[in-house]
């Protein structure tokens, strides 16, 4: 399996009710998780990080790019934070089982298909620039919206990698492409006084002789009364936080302030706050593996980033919304696919194997996994059914949150909708290699069938009653209907 985070930045960061449209279109897609949604009204912008596998993440991407377009208007926003566009940068970080090189392939795709569809120029930075000087973001949104609209038709060092030579009218240009893991690290002074921050910011960051790894720039933060030094730290193991942190805090001091507090912005890796841990309590020869959850993890038989089965079910038994029928459905296709890859392992020859049951096998390999990340998709979708039913509660009348609770709705039907609709197609193949399998096996074969489809049957029956509320609020339903019906489990 391939996993990418990505984390796009959108210009909007007081309108909370647009936030939640451009998140709930990441939401949408089955296979992808939205991890955070960071906003800040003062740099009006948002952050939104999400994980999954690459076809399904870029998609998600581009309809969060597709809402956001139409959502945003430059021409009309204010904030401290640099911007280019409405959604303003879009890169994508390879996680476990992906490369630079597949990140920089879906930046490329994505580029390709948002200036197709949505005509707005994108710009390929980081690792997946064209051009040398494109590597650096801040060189790529080098005079902003309004700059890059005035040169972009005429000026050859500003022609986009994809699209139009002139910018969309309202939600400007995009910056697309792919880069490691970055922590996004703000220090607040103890002073409202920006042109200190500004001062410190150009010491510590890495382009004027600073910090190398290190992005900075100073902000005003009228909200809080307090100046900001805002920091994208590129390589947290070249520049760790606390470094960072130290750097800000003996340049502050030159000028009679002192580091009032700092932030993280987004998701962080746990090493990073390790490392500040050993350095500012100064451990002796720590071994990291020693921290608690990780020793949990690495005893858990379901693997990092998933519980054990002890505790899914005392929670699925507990008197609570979820986790529910769907995650259970979700879960026993998982079982399914570990029981037909124990069939397939007995039965693929080492020294001559099978490649149609190298196939079968290559293909539950990833959907074992797929089906545990469904079990967690299904009932964040039911929470989100909650909490917008609680949103449009309180806010009576409102389009915007009527819209909202529908968008969430299909969602939850949806979801279980990916976890039938894969477990369908799994059982075939197990069924289509069946006399070629071991026949001491035929028992394991039978039960990883017999569970594939109880998990199609509980996912449908999900589905069908989120098909209910959609036909109640007079929502086309007949697609999903007629997929439903062809999925179902006939005799």
């Amino acid at each position: 399996m391939t996993r990418f985070e990505c984390v796009p930045n959108f210009s909007e960061g007081r309108d909370a009710a647009k936030i939640d449209r451009i998140a709930a279109a990441g939401r949408e897609v089955p296979g992808v998780t939205v991890l955070d949604v960071e906003r800040n009204a003062d740099h009006n912008r948002c952050v939104i990080s999400l994980v999954g596998e690459g076809d399904a993440l870029l998609d998600a991407a581009f309809r969060m790019i597709r809402v956001a377009t139409a959502s945003i208007d430059l021409t009309h926003h204010t904030g401290e934070h640099p911007r280019m566009g409405a959604t303003d940068v879009v890169p994508f970080v390879p996680l476990e089982g992906s490369t630079t090189a597949d990140a920089v392939k879906l930046a490329e795709r994505l580029a390709d298909r948002v200036a197709k569809e949505l005509e707005i120029p994108v710009y390929l930075y980081g690792q997946a620039a064209r051009r040398p000087e494109r590597a650096d973001l801040a060189k790529v949104r080098e005079g902003q919206f309004e700059g890059i609209r005035d040169t972009i038709g005429t000026d050859p060092a500003r022609a986009p990698d994809f699209g139009p030579s002139k910018v969309h009218p309202t939600a400007g240009a995009i910056a697309i492409g792919a880069r490691p893991v970055l922590i996004a690290y703000n220090a607040y002074l103890t002073t409202p006084d920006v042109t200190v921050a500004k001062r410190i910011a150009k010491s510590v960051r890495a382009r004027d002789g600073g910090l190398p790894e290190v992005k900075a720039l100073g902000f005003e933060i009228q909200e809080r009364q307090r100046a900001q030094v805002s920091m994208n730290l590129t390589d947290y193991r070249v520049t760790p936080i606390h470094r960072a942190f130290e750097a800000v805090r003996l340049e502050a001091a030159r000028y009679g302030v002192d580091v009032e507090e700092s932030e993280i912005v987004g998701l962080v890796p746990e090493d990073a706050l390790i490392g500040a841990a050993e350095y500012y309590l100064r451990l002796h020869q720590f071994d990291r593996s020693n921290v608690l959850e990780r020793k949990v993890r690495a005893v858990d038989a379901s693997g990092p980033g998933h519980e054990s089965m002890a505790s899914f079910t005392t929670r699925l038994a507990a008197r609570t919304p979820t986790p529910g029928g769907g995650s259970a459905a979700a879960l026993v296709a998982s079982l399914a696919c570990a029981l037909g890859e124990m069939v397939l392992a007995y039965s693929i020859d080492p020294a001559k194997p099978s490649p149609e049951l190298v196939a079968v096998r290559d293909r539950l390999t990833p959907a074992r996994t797929r089906f545990l990340e469904l079990m967690d998709d299904d009932a964040r979708s039911y929470d989100g059914v909650r909490a917008a039913r609680k949103a449009r509660k309180e806010h009576p009348g409102d389009a915007t949150y009527e819209a909202a609770l529908l968008a969430a709705i299909r969602n939850a039907a949806e979801v279980p909708l990916g976890t039938a609709r894969e477990a369908v197609a799994l059982a075939k193949l197990l069924a289509d290699v069946r006399t070629k399998t071991k026949a001491m096996l035929a028992s394991d074969l039978v039960t990883a069938l017999a569970m594939f489809r109880a998990a199609t049957e509980g996912a449908l029956a999900n589905v069908a009653i989120n098909l209910d509320d959609l036909r109640a609020a007079g929502q086309p339903t007949a697609e999903m209907e007629s997929e439903v019906a062809r999925l179902r489990p006939t005799g």
